[in-house]
């Protein structure tokens, strides 16, 4: 195979124009020949660029309202010519087809027009680029002699290897051809979801999960598995994935996992009491303790007090601010947290809890919202996949049914929503996880404990006593 293939033609048309002339600038510096379409055209030209446009180049003009320009033999011919197939290139010069050896395109903004509120379904399909995604999969095919460009964060690696090698290598082609697919594929599955829930169909036919790879991490649950994180493409509201870390170590897979269950129960805690500060702690994805005060220190004070010795080295999140005091009662020197999840921090808290641990991950989720949106959760099971709708809806005991025992009281009704969100984010994250190897018998030992008074699957019957103590208080 070609390991260094020259750029001599490139074809440029894109939707975000972010970086788009600096980099064809460095490639016409190069001697590049550029050619490109519409608005990107004008974008180059008015930058003092000479351009070809590609009507010119085809000698065919665009038309349809734009729907047909770069569908023509000699682009895809120009694209797809395999540079050494004698065959190949006698029919190219046979019809004057000159080889492009750099396609940058990204695609129509599809994903973000179906996201807006009140978008029309006629609005949608003329967002469904076909072009663009037919010039993505002929240049990837061909990355023996083309380099791809799908996303702008790409251009500054291409100019690079122009520098260093006066064209790009075999290894950075099959990587940028592999991108290109991918996004075609996610592009692909985001309008056929749309489409089927067009026709009211709320699981699709086929499941395409849209996700980017945001980083590999050391090992997974256990140090022989190799684990990435993904963030999900049509993710909304706060996400431990997308959350800014402001301090600390890299998450690991299982800070990971008990970060998610204590946010989910943090928002969860927040719904419940949207006056009060919420607080709560997470170890092994079960709950240590969880309540909402007036304030936030109080609230994580009792938080800790469900379970003092499980929730040392655990994950702790609230739904408000860090302040000082709050910051204050985490530090206390019989405590420890792996990571601390909040909208956001006080400077003065952000010092403190810098200065008392090294490595505590401190994470800013921005503000929290009651739920993620509509959302499917989705499991796996052998030779497929179960999915659902979420449960996001909040604890209610004015729904509830009476139907055995001694009336319940107000006091204990509240604790009841309280329990039942709690039980409800463990029973959640649990199905999602399976025990650590290493950690499973003392977590297992502990989780009887924490039962009995978070109403676990193994709390069948919380005395009203427990229900109604500090350890699930509200006021």
């Amino acid at each position: 195979m070609t390991e260094t293939a020259p750029v001599r033609r490139a074809l440029l048309s894109v939707s975000n124009k972010q970086g788009i002339v600096e980099f064809a600038r460095a490639l016409a510096g190069h001697g590049v020949h550029l050619l490109s379409t519409g608005g990107t055209a004008r974008t180059l030209r008015d930058a003092g660029l000479e351009v070809t446009l590609v009507e010119d180049h085809t000698g065919f003009p665009e038309m349809l309202d734009g729907r047909v320009k770069t569908l023509h033999p000699t682009i895809h011919g120009g694209i797809l010519g395999v540079r050494d197939n004698a065959e190949h290139v006698a029919k190219m010069a046979e019809h004057e087809i000159e080889p492009i050896d750099l396609v940058c395109i990204d695609l129509y903004k599809f994903e973000d027009t179906i996201a807006r509120a009140g978008v029309t379904l006629e609005d949608a399909v003329e967002q469904i680029d076909i072009g663009g995604p037919s010039m993505l999969r002929s240049a990837a095919k061909n990355f023996r002699f083309v380099t791809v460009i799908s996303d702008p964060d790409q251009y500054e690696r291409v100019l690079g290897e122009l520098s260093e090698h006066g064209g790009t290598t075999l290894a950075t082609r099959m990587d940028l051809a592999a991108s290109a697919y991918e996004r075609t594929c996610a592009f692909d599955g985001a309008i056929s979801s749309y489409l089927r829930a067009q026709q009211g169909e709320s699981f699709p036919r086929v499941l395409t999960i849209q996700a980017r790879r945001a980083g590999e991490l050391r090992y997974g649950e256990n140090p022989h598995q190799p684990a990435a994180l993904y963030i999900d493409s049509n993710a909304t509201g706060p996400i431990v994935a997308g959350a800014e870390q402001l301090h600390g170590k890299a998450l690991s897979y299982n800070n990971l996992l008990d970060a998610s269950a204590a946010l989910e129960l943090a928002i969860a805690m927040a719904a419940l009491d949207p006056e009060r500060a919420a607080a709560c702690v997470i170890k092994h994805t079960n709950p240590c303790g969880a309540a909402t005060a007036v304030t936030l220190a109080e609230a994580f004070d009792l938080a800790i007090a469900g379970d003092p010795m499980a929730a040392y080295g655990g994950i702790a999140a609230t739904g408000t601010t860090v302040d000082a005091r709050a910051a204050e009662r985490l530090c206390q020197p019989d405590r420890f947290f792996e990571v601390v999840i909040a909208p956001g921090y006080t400077d003065e808290a952000l010092a403190m809890l810098r200065e008392r641990w090294k490595n505590v991950r401190l994470l800013r989720t921005g503000e929290l919202a009651s739920t993620h949106g509509s959302r499917r959760v989705i499991r796996p099971i052998a030779g497929g996949y179960l999915a659902q709708a979420a449960d996001d809806t909040a604890p209610d005991s004015g729904t509830w049914t009476h139907a055995a025992g001694p009336a319940p009281t107000a006091p204990m009704l509240r604790a009841a929503e309280v329990i039942e969100a709690a039980v409800r984010g463990a029973l959640l994250q649990r199905r999602r996880h399976r025990w650590p190897d290493r950690r499973a018998r003392r977590a297992r030992s502990s989780a009887a404990a924490r039962a009995r008074w978070i109403g676990s699957p193994r709390a069948t019957s919380p005395s009203p006593r427990r229900a109604s103590g500090r350890r699930v208080r509200w006021s």
